[in-house]
């Protein structure tokens, strides 16, 4: 038999290097803090991790403003920190995943100040994306070169004093690469070589459908930003620098990979930066956006397996990001029971892990942490909202509680001050608290990482889905029958030996708001 690489089943936890672990006192996570917590991961039963940006970087957008590919910015340590990283990692059975930003850089990288220095039509300026102005609606007035926007809100373009204006479709701070530029193609070959010669196991891959923008700056005159072959994502070139990079990627052993963060219409956009010889894995994204209901998850599913299916890849599931509001609260219920929203994450985890394919957990999941959402306006520092477009992504990337019982729960030293805030009420859900108590969400992801393991290596890659009706959700994969109920009244299993249950069964009733894993009979 041909053995499968590791990430087709593997289950990755996402590091929000900032808030994971600070060693110095500082109030920011770092490297050596993340080394400190690598037993944490080994024993919650995880494959790999994932680390957020690290480099040098102002942190106009947490880090995906990158100043330097080729550094550990100081707040988070030094390349031999992270060398010792990458090795500690490995000899716990950790794969690593670094995050690479190839659609902008900061501000502050060398290239941007040169191309600011140098006069327009300059090979310094073809680096990046500068045009000239649309006349205004006044006498002497200028518009921006077409009518994009910045998806941080406000035009998607910044005028600078010798009245070029470059894009950005991020943060002003985060200037957008001009990927026809050969420079910048085997610079990004470059940078990718330097750390897999470090030891890093794969990429997950920043804005991967937006490289590549259309050469004439249409406007988008109503059309969606993530249409296929629009003026702004998802350009067909961009899969000519996706073959390149897994022709790098493949001059090295062990299986590295590369998953991309890649936005589309619909699933067969999704599947064509799957072909064997682009990115090896895409994140799906729909899980993550649907309600809590079976038949919005079923139709999820349904379609994402019929989208990866030709490829030859594999699917990959995630429920929380850095991106988003924690899945604990996505499933609150105005006016609901108290608890059911964390009931309900309990058994979107066992939906999550039973799907064929890798599974992405963000940190702090595994401790039931909700979404923060009370954070002072002066704490907050996302560009989201700064520019005005709502309370933005701070609320998710809280520092994890460790320890104690009060702040800063053993993310930093005590008498350290976090660099965001962290709630009075989270002396329950520090690791600490939950690691003896079997009945806390923490044991409850142990046990259900550690039994997916021990069923992985015989189940298919295909599900057949079983007889069942809204709020059920059955299916059966070989040996494994999964059951979800998204109601509030209890549902009758189908057959099979109960493994592992969200909460307690009634008998062969699964109680609402509830998912069940069986041994298929």
């Amino acid at each position: 038999m041909t053995r499968s690489p590791w990430w087709r089943s593997a289950v990755v936890y996402e590091v929000y290097v900032r808030s994971f672990a600070d060693s110095d006192g500082d109030g920011e996570g770092d490297l050596r803090g993340i080394r400190s917590r690598l037993g944490h991961l080994r024993d919650l039963g995880v494959d790999a991790l994932w680390l957020t940006p690290f480099y040098p970087s102002p942190l106009a957008d947490g880090g995906y403003d990158v100043a330097d590919y080729r550094d550990v910015d100081p707040r988070f340590g030094t390349l031999g920190d992270f060398d010792d990283l990458v090795s500690d990692a490995h000899a716990h059975g950790l794969r690593l995943i670094v995050d690479i930003v190839p659609n902008h850089t900061s501000d502050r990288h060398r290239w941007f100040r040169e191309a600011v220095a140098a006069p327009p039509g300059s090979p310094a300026r073809d680096r990046y994306i500068f045009r000239r102005g649309r006349p205004g609606p006044g006498p002497g007035e200028e518009d921006p070169p077409n009518d994009w926007p910045s998806s941080f809100g406000g035009p998607a373009w910044t005028r600078l004093p010798c009245g070029e204006w470059y894009l950005h479709l991020y943060a002003p701070e985060q200037p957008d690469l001009n990927w026809r530029n050969t420079e910048v193609r085997h610079e990004f070959e470059d940078i990718l070589r330097f750390w897999l010669d470090r030891g890093v196991d794969g990429f997950r891959v920043d804005v991967a459908a937006g490289l590549v923008k259309d050469e004439t700056f249409c406007d988008l005159a109503g059309r969606g930003r993530r249409t296929a072959n629009g003026p702004i994502y998802n350009r067909p070139e961009v899969h000519k620098i996706y073959r390149r990079w897994r022709r790098v990627l493949d001059g090295y052993g062990g299986d590295r990979m590369a998953i991309g963060e890649v936005w589309t219409d619909g699933p067969e956009d999704l599947a064509l930066y799957l072909r064997p010889d682009e990115l090896h894995q895409v994140f799906q994204f729909d899980l993550q956006l649907a309600p809590w209901s079976a038949t919005a998850f079923r139709d999820v599913v349904t379609a994402a397996l019929a989208a990866v299916a030709p490829t030859g890849s594999a699917p990959t599931w995630v429920l929380s990001s850095h991106d988003s509001v924690r899945h604990v609260t996505r499933y609150e219920r105005p006016g609901g029971v108290p608890g059911i929203e964390l009931a309900r994450a309990r058994a979107a985890l066992l939906l999550l892990l039973a799907l064929p394919g890798s599974a992405y957990l963000y940190q702090g999941e595994e401790l039931g942490l909700p979404e923060v959402t009370d954070l002072p306006d002066e704490a907050r520092q996302d560009p989201i909202f700064k520019r005005g477009g709502g309370r933005g992504r701070d609320g998710c990337r809280v520092p994890l509680p460790w320890s104690g019982r009060a702040e800063p729960f053993g993310f930093s030293p005590d008498g350290a001050r976090p660099w965001l805030p962290m709630p009075r009420d989270w002396a329950s859900l520090t690791a600490e608290a939950q690691r003896s108590d079997p009945s806390s969400t923490l044991s409850f992801y142990r046990r259900a990482l550690t039994l997916r393991r021990d069923l992985a290596g015989g189940l298919p890659e295909s599900l057949e889905w079983l007889d069942s009706s809204e709020p059920a959700l059955f299916f059966r994969r070989g040996r494994l029958t999964f059951a979800l109920n998204c109601g509030e009244n209890p549902v009758r299993l189908p057959a099979g030996r109960p493994l592992l249950t969200s909460i307690p069964l009634y008998g062969d009733l699964l109680p609402g708001n509830s998912a069940a894993w069986l041994a298929t009979l």
